[in-house]
């Protein structure tokens, strides 16, 4: 079992920053893979970013590519999401999400791959203001 805690949400303004924090009580976590996944109002939870165990390898969904960036720090079992010139639709609630890599399957699952996640956070509010 992994336990996940999103942190570092908040009320921020059009092309402010924020990093969000991910932490993982389990001491295997370098053996998943982690993805940032956000849900905003009336509409399905959708795929951000996502990191492999290792940390070498980074997806991003096409409406965050070169404003997001996602990163790992195994030794503090803790993932990031750093989220630069937010948007008002970047407003969501922020979920990551644990996958246990396996010999002989992709590092990271295929986007959306949101079934393919094993452990889930209980999310972080990100609300940006036009």
């Amino acid at each position: 079992q992994v336990h996940l805690v999103e942190s570092g949400g908040g009320l921020v303004q059009t092309g402010d920053s924020l990093r969000l924090s991910c932490a993982a009580s389990e001491r295997t976590f370098s053996s998943y893979a982690i993805g940032w996944f956000r849900q905003a109002p009336g509409k399905e939870r959708e795929f951000v970013a996502a990191i492999s165990w290792t940390g070498g390898s980074t997806k991003y969904a096409d409406s965050v590519k070169g404003r997001f960036t996602i990163s790992r720090d195994n030794a503090k079992n803790t993932v990031y999401l750093q989220m630069n010139s937010l948007k008002p639709e970047d407003t969501a609630v922020y979920y990551c999400a644990a996958h246990l890599w396996r010999v002989g399957t992709p590092v990271i699952p295929p986007v959306p791959g949101i079934y393919e996640y094993d452990y889930w956070g209980q999310g972080t509010q990100v609300t940006v203001s036009s």
